[in-house]
């Protein structure tokens, strides 16, 4: 299987040298194209930091990044700019939806943004629209629409322009449990019908057991890693709140 994402030897340091804090140390793993990966940990275990440098958001002080095949730590602001744009899809936990347009001009704005012909646009959005079971509320506005609606609005604007890698922070966070479970195999159903690579932070054990990896963080490193393998999605929840006893806690430690 072809190799999306690499990383190598990451670091990333805030502050001086008086008071440095040191977030992510020489942290490297690799993704394959049409992997689900999951990265869980506690608050400050670098996670969100780590996401952040894998999304341009930030620049790691040190190592590198490649995504597919390009390195992106050597890239300057304007090059990072169009690369995001045309590489990248993001879902947010609060949505980032703009409420004076409707979920259809939502989604049409990343092809617009893209310079997507505009006789392309319609066709586009009706079928990522009917792949998510969103179509029906496509000429409503998001104060309209459910959170968990507005979320699957959310997975079509970050996937409409097909993206090498859709980055996912901690998507299911401002969700009652149906909406995130409705999310959740939304994203599972993405995964496997249009082979997109997904990387997803969650503090969430039940979320991340639709992944098929986990990279657990500690500390600003990799504790360890699980696979689902031919587990079922119960097994494989059990297995990961193991690990999370192992780590020290439980499931509401985990954030």
């Amino acid at each position: 299987m072809k190799e999306i994402l690499r990383l190598e030897h990451i670091q990333k340091f805030y502050g001086n040298q008086g008071n440095l804090t040191k977030a992510i140390h020489d942290i490297s793993f690799s993704v394959n194209t049409g992997e689900f990966l999951g990265i869980m940990g506690a608050s400050g275990s670098g996670k969100t930091t780590l996401l952040n440098c894998i999304s341009t958001i930030d620049t790691a002080s040190a190592g590198h990044i490649y995504l597919d095949g390009t390195d992106i730590t050597e890239m300057k602001e304007k090059e990072l700019a169009h690369f995001r744009r045309e590489n990248l899809g993001f879902v947010f936990q609060d949505f980032n939806l703009l409420d004076t347009l409707t979920i259809s001009e939502n989604i049409a704005l990343a092809l617009t943004i893209n310079h997507t012909a505009a006789a392309q646009i319609p066709g586009r959005v009706e079928e990522i629209s009917e792949i998510l079971n969103i179509r029906d509320i496509l000429e409503k506005y998001p104060y309209q629409v459910s959170g968990g609606q507005k979320q699957r609005c959310a997975c079509a604007r970050a996937i409409i322009n097909n993206p090498k890698l859709l980055l996912a922070d901690e998507p299911t966070g401002a969700l009652d449990s149906h909406s995130a479970q409705l999310l959740l195999g939304t994203m599972q159903r993405i995964n496997g019908l249009l082979g997109t690579t997904i990387l997803m932070v969650t503090h969430d054990a039940f979320s991340a057991s639709y992944a098929n990896r986990i990279l657990f963080l500690q500390d600003g490193e990799i504790f360890t890693e699980l696979r689902k393998g031919n587990a079922s999605r119960k097994e494989f929840f059990d297995k990961i709140l193991n690990v999370l006893t192992l780590m020290g806690g439980g499931q509401s430690d985990v954030c």
